[in-house]
């Protein structure tokens, strides 16, 4: 099914987009520069990292990368709530057009390599994290990325992105140390993800932001923008058609194109995304050529059935999957907590309970997809059995304001393997309805006191929100609700959720680092459940959440944290916030034979991209045979 990328806060399935955690003794006890780092472990390329193992190094540049997405775009400001970015910007991280100081590796989870700064450095207590500006670092406009733009950068991000402001909460300041050293300095000690995570820091041009623009009209970093800002990385923005199109160029000069993480990578001179209604829409465009070269594929029927068109007989598409090991998304049918309807538990266990999985997964999916039953799905951070050792320790003091049954008994969804198993889990679900107060009235689930039947509505933002929504609300409809979707435009849906006016989600997709921190606030904090714009999108308001969010973020080694994170995990589940979906575990993907591709990929992502490049007697070949293929 699709993975939900462009409404999402948090993109998953093709990267891991944060990483933090805890930081390996030998690196802490080390007072010196560091370069590449590792929150688990030591990265393979040791200190030494020249390019990535995987890439071609000798990669032809050149050529043009194709690519739909849905929806429009009415911005170039990727960091406010206002307006919906233009594709290829991204509102955490530098997306095409920004480096941030230090690169996510995508080849191992919890590693960064340098970019913008080439060491940082930090105290033994992580009460400060200093990074070192690699000298050659330079904007598009030939002017040095100065201490300045970072400290600016910093300041501005944590006013206007709800998503930063989070990330960075135990971040005070960003002060000037050196000619080319600024230094952050943390409100407590013992944060041992935060000298990392700061590497993450997007920086931006101060001088372009606090300038003019053609007309005159002094810029501002906190409303949207339709002028091509000034930016530092390997692509700008050539041209677009406001709303339907956005074309970006590589930069022939770019400072970074020799950096170990670039060697091989950022190949095509052009990258084009033309937008399309919704993804059935650009599927059809995919299958005629032209518009779209590289598709992830995300539908399980379409994967199954539909790949069928004449340039696959022909054999110029490809199907391949990519096994993937970064862990996989909470993906998720989402309550609003915020609603009284949603505030009781029992009531949220009761909507859970009447999901059938597995007729969908066998009838829908053709049996290609594992019931996702963690937050942390995929790896040691996903809890699993009864809290015993560290994790038993870390929900004692919360054993008041917890669940009884998360003490002794295993968290388990519930199955529909037999028709006898669909009724008793049903007849479970009405069960929890009357001891909240709702009772079957004539068919209908009404409210003991009031008589109000109880009403969902489903919000999507795609035609295949349907196919993904219809069975579960046929399910809801027999237990006497009134369970309704609603289908908006992208753009609507994008507002909408930032708002947090829905009652439930059809589809989202939360993903998670095998080293989680600073941004699970964001995703599950009470002063997150209040911010517009954040990923709390269930409104989890809880204390014990809280402290468990801390708990993590302040882990004080790697079994702390995987203790931690089981602690919290297990108690988002036992709390019935989302109605959990299902997961693949690898990238379904079909591409146009116009590239070269590296003869292995990163294992960690599944796929990357940015390391093929455009064979131009492919392409030819393909042009001659396809009229608009190129």
């Amino acid at each position: 099914m699709k993975a939900c990328l462009n409404r999402t806060i948090a993109a998953a399935g093709l990267a891991a987009l944060l990483v933090s955690g805890t930081l390996p003794p030998a690196s802490a006890a080390d007072p010196g520069w560091h370069t590449s780092s590792s929150l688990i472990g030591t990265s393979k390329y040791g200190d030494d990292f020249k390019r990535y193992d995987y890439v071609n190094p000798n990669a032809p540049k050149g050529g043009t990368l194709n690519t739909t997405t849905a929806g429009t775009f009415d911005s170039f400001n990727p960091y406010i709530v206002q307006g919906n970015p233009a594709a290829g910007f991204a509102g955490f991280g530098g997306g095409l057009l920004y480096d941030t100081l230090m690169e996510q590796s995508v080849d191992e989870g919890s590693v960064s390599h340098p970019l913008v700064a080439e060491a940082y450095k930090y105290p033994d207590d992580f009460s400060s994290a200093t990074y070192r500006l690699d000298p050659r670092a330079k904007w598009h406009d030939g002017k040095p990325i100065t201490v300045e733009d970072v400290i600016w950068s910093f300041t501005v991000l944590k006013a206007n992105s709800p998503l930063y402001n989070k990330y960075y909460a135990n971040v005070t300041e960003a002060v000037a140390t050196g000619e080319r050293e600024v230094t952050f300095r943390f409100d407590q000690k013992g944060n041992r993800e935060l000298p990392k995570i700061m590497g993450d820091l997007v920086v931006l041009p101060k001088h372009w932001w606090e300038g003019t623009d053609a007309n005159g009209k002094k810029r501002d970093i906190g409303r949207p923008t339709q002028e091509p800002p000034l930016g530092s990385a390997a692509y700008k923005i050539s041209s677009f058609k406001a709303g339907t199109e956005i074309v970006w160029e590589r930069v022939p000069d770019y400072w970074g194109a020799q950096l170990p993480v670039k060697i091989g990578r950022e190949n095509f001179d052009k990258r084009r995304f033309t937008y399309f209604l919704d993804d059935n829409a650009a599927w059809q465009a995919f299958g005629k050529g032209g518009f779209q070269d590289f598709r992830a594929e995300s539908s399980a029927k379409r994967w199954a059935t539909e790949y069928n068109f004449p340039a696959i007989q022909a054999g110029d598409v490809t199907k391949s999957e990519y096994p993937t090991t970064s862990g996989q998304p909470m993906q998720a049918y989402v309550m609003n907590t915020r609603r009284p309807l949603f505030a009781d538990p029992r009531v949220r266990k009761a909507i859970t309970m009447a999901f059938d999985f597995e007729t969908m997964n066998r009838t829908l999916f053709y049996g290609s997809y594992t019931r996702t039953d963690s937050y942390f799905e995929g790896g040691e951070l996903a809890s699993s059995g009864i809290p015993q050792g560290k994790e038993l320790e870390i929900l004692e003091p919360f054993r008041d304001k917890l669940p009884p049954e998360l003490f002794t008994q295993e968290f388990k969804l519930p199955v529909y393997d037999t028709p006898q198993a669909g009724r008793e889990n049903l007849r479970a679900a009405v069960q929890m309805f009357k001891e909240a107060g709702w009772v079957n009235r004539g068919g209908r689930l009404a409210n003991e006191k009031t008589g109000e039947q109880f009403r969902i509505e489903f919000l999507g933002s795609d035609p295949t929100d349907e196919r993904v929504a219809t069975p579960y609300i046929d399910s809801l409809r027999r237990l006497g609700i009134d369970a309704t979707l609603r289908i908006i435009d992208e753009s609507q849906y994008i507002n909408r959720t930032r708002s947090f006016d829905f009652d439930m989600l059809a589809l989202s997709s939360f993903a998670q680092s095998q080293s989680p921190g600073n941004e699970q606030r964001d995703f599950f904090s009470s002063k997150a459940a209040d911010t517009p714009g954040s990923r709390n999108l269930a409104g989890i308001n809880n204390p014990v959440v809280d402290a468990l969010v801390d708990r993590v973020i302040f882990a004080t080694d790697r079994d702390d944290l995987i203790a931690a994170t089981h602690a919290l995990d297990r108690v988002l589940l036992w709390n019935y916030y989302m109605v959990p979906q299902w997961h693949l575990g690898k990238v379904r993907a079909a591409y146009w034979n116009k590239f070269g591709i590296p003869e292995k990929q990163p294992g960690y992502i599944g796929v990357d991209i940015d390391s093929w490049w455009i064979d131009k007697d492919k392409e030819a070949a393909l042009a001659a045979k396809y009229k608009g293929v190129n």
